[in-house]
């Protein structure tokens, strides 16, 4: 029996693709969302970028504690100022209100100065004015300093790099064998009822507030180490308690997703080491841990990324002042520590401490974005694929 010709061009036409609207407006929504999250991660490096280069690029102006002691004439070429405050060098930019001076000579109290320095107008300026000097930031000073201190000239980032480094390193050494003992036990241990109870409750932590989690550091971990090691050896703030708090805190991140990667390690690979007389502590130790190792280094990373990240825990237990010390028992600002601290009073804009700020926050940034690319090369290094 033949198909007639009408008959061919009904199956054609029933076996072309039909419209599906509601599929095709699903589908432009997702692309939105991802596009959207792509721009706006975008957005950020560019505002930070923006107004990090201002605090290398722009002339900043401190106050030296100066004033002048004479009346200055426009005409005059020669100023006495106060001997107090930070001392002037030759070659130094200052300012009295708004009109530049390049000093050419220093002799005591007095300046020698060109008046009218970057195309500003020269005027009368009464005794007691008070004198700017012009500052810039070099990123050598930047990267090689130690001390932290826009309001004095210094600019050494590695102050709250380390305090950075220290809490966060004292976060790894509590989360990363207590996550990954606890992921064991949920993957290769727990029943699964037990698990399905265990690790819902374990997430609960992630949900505190991390202002609590300050607190408790401030009032409970700290009260603990000092009684431990002593009053006079643990100050009120340190970096220690804020650090072990920190490490709390991201234990369910690393133990879910630890447990993830260990609870997809196919089965088979158990069942031929028990074949083999492996017990269930060697298997999980020697045969799925290796298996899941990507997942497992991707999850500390994560974690790292997260514990560099934390701003209320180490604003509230760790210590407002920058310093470097290598003293788990001292206090030490962090970055976001730094960050909430200077944000929080009366900023004006384009200020020093305000453009610090941003660069501040986009070297934080570069560091995480780091980590999550060392991440990605660890798992495509070492991913295992089953079939």
């Amino acid at each position: 029996m033949t198909e007639t010709s009408d008959q061919i061009q009904i199956t054609k036409k029933d076996m072309r693709r039909k419209p599906r609207i509601a599929e095709t407006i699903i589908q432009t929504f997702l692309f939105a969302c991802g596009a959207l999250s792509i721009l706006i991660t975008f957005g950020i490096v560019y505002e930070l970028g923006k107004e990090a280069l201002l605090f290398f690029t722009l002339t900043q102006w401190e106050q030296p504690n100066k004033e002048t002691q004479t009346d200055v004439l426009r005409t005059d070429d020669r100023i006495l100022i106060s001997t107090s405050g930070t001392e002037i060098l030759p070659e130094t930019v200052i300012r009295i209100e708004d009109e530049q001076m390049l000093v050419t000579a220093v002799q005591g109290a007095s300046l020698s100065v060109i008046r009218g320095y970057n195309e500003t107008i020269p005027a009368d300026h009464p005794e007691g004015k008070e004198l700017m000097t012009a500052r810039k930031v070099s990123i050598v000073e930047f990267f090689t300093k130690t001390e932290w201190n826009p309001q004095i000239g210094k600019f050494g980032i590695w102050a709250l790099v380390n305090a950075t480094l220290m809490t966060s390193v004292i976060a790894m050494l509590v989360a990363l064998p207590i996550g990954l003992s606890i992921a064991i036990y949920l993957s290769e241990y727990a029943s699964d009822k037990l698990r399905d109870t265990l690790k819902p409750t374990l997430e609960i932590l992630a949900g505190v507030p991390t202002v609590v989690y300050g607190y408790f550091a401030l009032t409970f971990m700290t009260p603990l180490l000092r009684s431990i090691f002593g009053q006079d050896v643990i100050q009120i703030y340190n970096t220690a308690s804020a650090g072990i708090v920190i490490g709390i805190l991201i234990i369910p991140l690393v133990s879910s997703m630890s447990e993830d990667a260990l609870h997809a390690v196919p089965l088979a690979l158990r069942e031929a080491a028990y074949g083999l007389g492996a017990t269930k502590l060697e298997t999980a130790f020697q045969v799925v841990l290796p298996a899941a190792i990507s997942g497992i280094a991707a999850a500390f990373i994560v974690a790292i990324s997260r514990a560099f990240g934390e701003t209320m825990i180490v604003a509230i237990a760790a210590g407002a002042g920058p310093k470097f010390t290598f003293n788990p028992f001292e206090s030490a600002e962090t970055m976001t520590g730094h960050i909430v601290r200077i944000s929080g009073g009366d900023l004006s804009y384009n200020s020093i401490d305000y453009n610090s700020l941003f660069a501040i926050g986009l070297l934080l940034f570069v560091m995480t974005l780091g980590l999550n690319i060392f991440s990605q090369m660890i798992v495509r290094r070492f991913r295992e694929v089953y079939e």
